[in-house]
């Protein structure tokens, strides 16, 4: 029956028949896309709510009327359940960017890709706004409190609840409410793409299009920058989603003026609030609907939230208490803790020999500390480790093991944290003196203080020579 409609649609628009249709590829919606060839490849689309299918509708040609460069569409059934449009090809963002959602490295074509989508946002919010009847946007209109409360109840419900764990939930609700006051604080009149995401670009001739903008309606800019920088499985590094948003704010500075401290202090409770949708999204999708590709998101979420809590959210106490309980439940501990970075460190007499990596990864860094000025060459120091006191005030006093370890940890830092954007999940650290007494001692246990205290990931610290071990947990 639908390829049949759609069928009569491009006989009627073309004036020839279609000579073959494809059903493609569908992730969230309800929606149903084909592929109609013939005279001319067109994409044919089913939607069950006629209501969401005539706001695509209209958004599209006033996109288009407005230079924007999303899908025309030509020509729809007389209830608007069928339409068709124009086919931009196969190629997705999410797809094209695909080796750097794995390595967590790159490159330039990619990089690129992601330059010309976040620099065309502001476009499409403020360009896109103009003479913008709000009135056509499904369901709601504008981004208001109760838009804000059915998305914070969507994650309650769909996923926290799923979950199984306890709250409070007037407690929960009176920081829901809390909320929504902080996300209204900014009203302007642009528009608020809402699922703006890698998967919702198309990739043609090399430049961004955009599609399944049909959620979108009146609202603030902050939350489709949340939205396609903090993407779940996009895995943007730090580094990269602070360029883009540099990228981002450059270009939204034709359009408005902006206070950077007010920007960035309230896009982060755009990203939590993202964070919450996506959660709710994903537990309908995958718990209620069984849809994999949904269930296998969550991990990249909780991680995100888990990121987020980090740095507290002074306003929501009681709803931080229960996303930091939900980024700690076994079913997602668990599972991070299987791809989180684990650090061995080690110090060793080179007599005794080098350190075997019981990971199997090969060993990591080894480092010499026999160049280093040696108090084990006096007497005083002989009953002394790197540990005690005398023996740390020689060395800092001395001043080259300091030297030689702000270079160290040029180096492992560089390491640790290409580790932990690629998921890897073991790095061994050594470091070797004459007796494993004095300079690997100290050279260790300051190098495994410091990569705790900056990255927060896991060490396992052993001084060889002097039977002792250390344990320094993940901060999570």
């Amino acid at each position: 029956m639908i390829t049949e409609e759609l069928k009569q649609l491009y006989q009627a628009h073309t004036g020839s028949p279609a000579t073959e249709i494809t059903e493609l590829s569908s992730s969230g919606s309800n929606r149903r896309y084909f592929r109609l060839s013939g005279p001319v490849s067109l994409i044919g689309v089913s939607g069950t709510s006629t209501e969401e299918n005539n706001a695509f509708i209209y958004m599209a040609a006033h996109f288009r009327e407005k230079g924007l460069p999303v899908p025309r569409v030509y020509c729809w059934s007389d209830d608007k359940s069928f339409y068709l449009q124009e086919d931009l090809g196969d190629d997705l963002l999410f797809n094209a960017i695909e080796k750097g959602r794995k390595s967590c490295f790159f490159d330039e074509t990619e990089k690129s890709l992601l330059h010309k989508t976040i620099t065309l946002l502001p476009a499409l919010q403020f360009k896109g706004a103009e003479d913008f009847d709000f009135s056509q946007c499904y369901p709601q209109p504008e981004f208001n409190k109760r838009s804000i409360l059915w998305d914070l109840n969507y994650f309650k419900y769909c996923f926290l609840k799923a979950t199984g764990m306890e709250f409070q939930e007037n407690l929960l609700e009176d920081d829901f409410q809390k909320m929504s006051d902080v996300l209204l604080q900014d009203c302007t009149p642009t528009f608020m793409y809402r699922d703006f995401q890698s998967r919702n670009v198309m990739v043609k001739d090399g430049e961004p299009w955009f599609i399944d903008f049909q959620g979108g309606r009146k609202g603030p800019i902050y939350y489709d920058v949340a939205s396609f920088l903090w993407q779940a499985k996009a895995k943007y590094p730090a580094e990269l989603r602070q360029e883009l948003i540099a990228d981002y704010l450059q270009a939204l500075r034709g359009y408005t003026e902006i206070d950077e401290k007010h920007f960035f202090r309230q896009l982060r409770h755009f990203v939590l609030f993202r964070t919450l949708q996506v959660l709710g999204a994903y537990g309908f999708r995958g718990y209620f609907e069984k849809k994999p590709h949904f269930i296998q998101s969550v991990p990249f979420a909780i991680d995100n939230l888990r990121q987020l809590l980090k740095e507290n959210y002074p306003e929501y106490p009681y709803l931080c208490t229960v996303l930091r309980n939900l980024t700690n439940l076994s079913q997602f501990y668990d599972d991070i803790q299987k791809h989180t970075l684990k650090v061995k460190i080690v110090s060793f007499a080179y007599k005794k020999g080098i350190p075997n990596d019981p990971s199997g990864n090969g060993g990591g860094f080894v480092f010499d500390c026999r160049a280093i000025n040696n108090p084990g060459k006096y007497e005083r120091y002989n009953h002394f480790t790197g540990l005690d006191e005398p023996v740390i005030r020689f060395l800092e006093e001395d001043g080259e093991i300091t030297r030689f370890l702000d270079h160290a940890y040029e180096i492992v830092d560089a390491s640790v944290k290409r580790y932990m954007d690629r998921g890897f999940t073991n790095l061994m650290i050594c470091f070797g003196c004459t007796g494993g007494q004095h300079r690997s001692v100290y050279s260790a246990q300051h190098t495994a203080e410091h990569i705790h205290s900056k990255f927060g990931v896991r060490v396992d610290l052993v001084h060889r020579e002097q039977n002792i071990e250390q344990l320094f947990n993940a901060i999570l």
